[in-house]
């Protein structure tokens, strides 16, 4: 099953989205939107630009977490 955009009214009673992975883990949720034709255009702008969007990597370099200690990896100096 693929994921799937929820349409939602904030506390602040702003329309917003979160698109959920099958499993029902959160992937994002947008900004406030005035109004639910502004939301529906944001999740329809998510749809069109997510498959073919470039990724732009602005964290450090190096590991993303702590080698585990018996396991195979990749060595390191």
């Amino acid at each position: 099953m693929a994921g799937m955009f929820e349409l939602f009214l904030d506390a602040q009673s702003r329309f917003r989205f979160r698109l959920k992975a099958s499993d029902g883990t959160v992937l994002a949720v947008s900004a406030g939107f005035a109004d639910k034709p502004s939301a529906m255009a944001g999740i329809r702008a998510v749809r069109e630009c997510a498959g073919t969007s470039l990724i732009t990597d602005l964290s450090p370099q190096g590991p993303s977490r702590p080698p585990r200690s018996g396991g195979a990896g990749i060595a390191r100096p």
